[in-house]
C-alpha cells in the first residue's frame, strides 16, 4: 500500500518510542510505588526508584562485558525483579534480551541461542545445571552471569567464565547515560515453540513494545490503583507485554518466583495476601487455581478483580467458577508469538449486557472477543477473499498492525505465512460477527472433516471440560475409512470420579449441544494429555499416536 504524504505537521515525530522511557517515567512519577517477588524463605520487596537505579547499574555492567549495541544477551530465568531489570536495563543500552523458554528441549534451547548468536547468557542459580548442559554447543557465548544472592565462591558451577550478578551490579556506577536508540531497533526476540520445524525468531522492536504497552494498559484497565500479579512466564512473549503495560501506568508489581503447576496453592495465598487486582495466565494454570480454592474453608474476596487469560478458550465452568466463588472475571484475550501477542480482548460491551440472557452473555465471553485498536484483522478463505462479519462463515485469520511481525529472522521459506499485502497468517480457523467478536473454531490444520463437513475440536473439548468429572480434554480427527476423519477423544478424570463414569455419560452431555454426527466414535480416559513446551495441547503428538486407531478397527 502506497503511502500518501500529507500537509506537514509541526510535532516532534522525530522522537524516539523507546522502552526505557516506560521505566523513566514510572520512576519520575510512581518512584515509591512497590515490586514484590516471591522467593525461598519469603517476599523480596524494593520500588521502581530502587529498580531503577539498580537497571542502570546493570547498563553499566554490561558494558564491562562488553556487550554492545545490536548484541543478543540470553536470559534464563523465572519471573523475578532480576528479570524485570533486564527487561529494561538490557534493550536499553542498544542490545537485544534473547527469551530462553525454560520448556523447550535443551537441543531447541540450543537452535535459538545459536540462531540468534547470542553473546552472554544471565542465568537464575536453580537453571545452571541446564546452562552447563548446553553450554559446550554455543560458541558464540562468550560470558555467563548467575543471577544468586550466594556470594560467586558459593556457587558450584562449570561454567567459564561466569560472574554474578549482584557482585557486578554492586561494582558499577549508578549513573548511566541511555543512548537515543533507533525507535525501530530490536528490543528484544522470542523464538516460537517449533511444533513445526524449528522455532522460528521474532524481534520486536521498541516502538512495538512501546506502542503495544499501551493497548495492554488501555483493554486491560490497569492503572496505579491496581496490584498486578505476573503469572505467565515472562520468557514467553515478553510476558504477554504486561510487565511493561503495568509499569507504563504506574502499577505494584508482584512476581511469583518459581512455581509448579502441580502446586498452585502459594499462588493463591500471595494472591489474597498483596490483594492483587489484575492478573494473567492460562486456564491450565486457573483451572488448578480454582480447584485449590473450591477446597478452602473460606473463600478469597476477589471482586473486581480481573483475569486475562489467554493460550487457549477459557471453559464457561472455569470462568463461572471463579466469578461466583470469588467475585473474580476471567476477561479472554488472544493473541501470538508474532503479534507481541495482544490482537483480541474480550469485554461485555453495555448493549449486550442488556439485550443478552445471561446464558448468552457467558456464550460470548467464550469468543476470543474484538480487535484492539491500532490492529487490521480479517477472515479470509483459501482464495483470500475476505468473508462477511456474519458469525458463521469460517476462514483464516490474518492480522496486520505495529506490533505485528512482518517476517522471520533468518527464516527462508516462512514467506508463505503472510500475504502478500503483508498480513500475518495466523493459522487459526475462525468467524468474526456483526459486533467485530472473533471465534476460533480451531487450528486450520486441527479442523475436523467428517463426511465433507467440518468439526470443530475446540468447541468439544471446552464442552467436554464443563462436564464436573473432567479434569482435562483433548479432541482430535484421525483418519477413518468411510468418513476421511473422525473425532477421538481424551480425558483426564478427576480423581474421585475414576471408575464412576462411563463413555455414554460423556456422549450424553455432549448431545446437548452437538449433532449425534459430530459426536466422537471413542472416547479414551487417560492418565496425561501430550502438552507442548508453552502448556498447549500437542495435536501433533496426539496425531501421530493415534493415526491408525480407527483404520486398525
Amino acid at each position: 500500500m502506497q503511502i500518501v504524504n500529507g500537509f506537514p505537521s509541526t510535532m516532534q515525530d522525530d522522537y524516539q518510542l523507546n522502552m526505557i522511557n516506560i521505566i523513566r517515567h514510572a520512576t519520575r512519577c510512581f518512584g515509591r510505588q512497590e515490586i514484590v517477588t516471591r522467593k525461598p524463605g519469603g517476599l523480596f520487596r524494593y520500588t521502581y526508584r530502587e529498580a531503577y537505579e539498580r537497571i542502570k547499574r546493570l547498563a553499566n555492567a554490561l558494558g564491562k562485558l562488553g556487550i554492545g549495541v545490536g548484541d543478543r544477551v540470553g536470559v534464563l530465568e523465572w519471573n523475578t525483579y532480576r528479570f524485570y531489570e533486564m527487561d529494561f536495563g538490557i534493550p536499553g543500552t542498544g542490545a537485544v534480551l534473547l527469551q530462553l523458554n525454560l520448556r523447550l528441549a535443551p537441543k531447541d534451547l540450543v537452535y535459538v541461542i545459536n540462531h540468534a548468536g547470542a553473546k552472554c547468557i544471565f542465568v537464575d542459580e536453580t537453571l545452571v545445571p541446564l546452562a552447563e548442559a548446553i553450554a559446550p554447543m554455543c560458541p558464540t557465548v562468550k560470558n555467563f552471569v548467575v543471577l544468586t544472592d550466594k556470594p560467586l565462591r558459593e556457587v558450584k558451577t562449570k561454567l567459564n567464565p561466569v560472574h554474578s550478578y549482584e557482585e557486578l551490579l554492586a561494582g558499577a556506577e549508578p549513573a548511566y547515560e541511555w543512548p537515543d536508540l533507533d525507535e525501530k531497533s530490536a528490543y528484544a526476540c522470542c523464538y516460537t515453540t517449533g511444533t513445526t520445524g524449528d522455532p522460528k525468531g521474532v524481534y520486536y522492536s521498541h516502538r512495538n513494545v512501546y506502542l503495544h504497552s499501551h493497548a495492554i494498559a488501555l483493554n486491560a484497565e490497569i492503572s496505579y490503583r491496581d496490584c498486578f500479579f505476573q503469572i505467565v512466564p515472562m520468557f514467553h512473549a515478553n510476558g504477554w507485554g504486561t510487565p511493561q503495560a503495568a509499569t507504563l501506568a504506574g502499577a505494584k508489581l508482584l512476581f511469583p518466583g518459581r512455581y509448579a503447576v502441580e502446586d498452585l496453592a502459594p499462588l493463591v495465598d500471595l494472591w489474597v495476601q498483596e490483594k492483587a487486582t489484575v492478573a494473567d495466565g492460562a486456564p491450565a494454570i486457573f483451572l488448578p487455581m480454582l480447584r485449590y480454592i473450591e477446597r478452602m474453608p473460606v473463600k478469597p474476596d476477589l471482586t473486581g478483580a480481573r483475569l486475562l487469560s489467554g493460550a487457549t478458550e477459557p471453559p464457561v465452568a472455569l470462568m463461572k467458577g471463579l466469578y461466583d466463588l470469588t467475585g473474580a472475571e476471567v476477561i479472554h484475550a488472544y493473541g501470538a508469538t508474532e503479534t507481541t501477542p495482544l490482537v483480541t480482548i474480550n469485554r461485555l460491551k453495555p448493549w449486550l449486557q442488556r439485550e443478552l440472557t445471561e446464558e448468552q452473555r457467558w456464550d460470548i465471553k467464550r469468543k476470543q472477543g474484538y480487535a484492539v485498536v491500532g490492529l487490521d484483522l480479517k477472515i479470509i478463505d483459501e482464495s483470500g477473499k475476505e468473508l462477511p462479519d456474519d458469525g458463521k462463515s469460517v476462514g483464516e485469520i490474518v492480522i496486520k498492525g505495529p506490533w505485528i511481525t512482518a517476517k522471520y529472522f533468518n527464516a527462508p521459506g516462512t514467506e508463505v505465512q503472510f500475504t502478500p499485502d503483508g498480513y500475518w497468517r495466523s493459522g487459526d480457523a475462525g468467524t468474526m460477527d456483526e459486533e467485530g467478536y472473533v471465534k476460533i473454531t480451531d487450528r486450520v490444520k486441527d479442523l475436523i472433516k467428517s463426511g465433507g463437513e467440518w468439526i470443530s475440536s475446540t468447541d468439544m473439548e471446552n464442552e467436554l471440560i464443563s462436564h464436573p468429572a473432567v479434569l482435562e480434554a483433548a479432541v482430535t480427527g484421525i483418519n477413518h475409512p468411510k468418513w476421511e476423519e473422525r473425532p477421538l477423544a481424551l480425558l483426564v478424570l478427576k480423581e474421585e470420579f475414576k471408575g464412576q463414569v462411563k463413555f455414554d455419560d460423556f456422549l450424553q452431555h455432549l448431545g446437548q449441544k452437538f449433532a449425534k454426527w459430530q459426536l466422537p466414535d471413542e472416547i479414551l480416559f487417560i492418565e496425561a494429555i501430550p502438552k507442548t513446551s508453552v502448556g498447549k495441547i500437542d495435536k501433533k503428538v496426539i496425531r501421530q499416536q493415534y493415526q491408525d486407531f480407527y483404520m486398525k478397527r
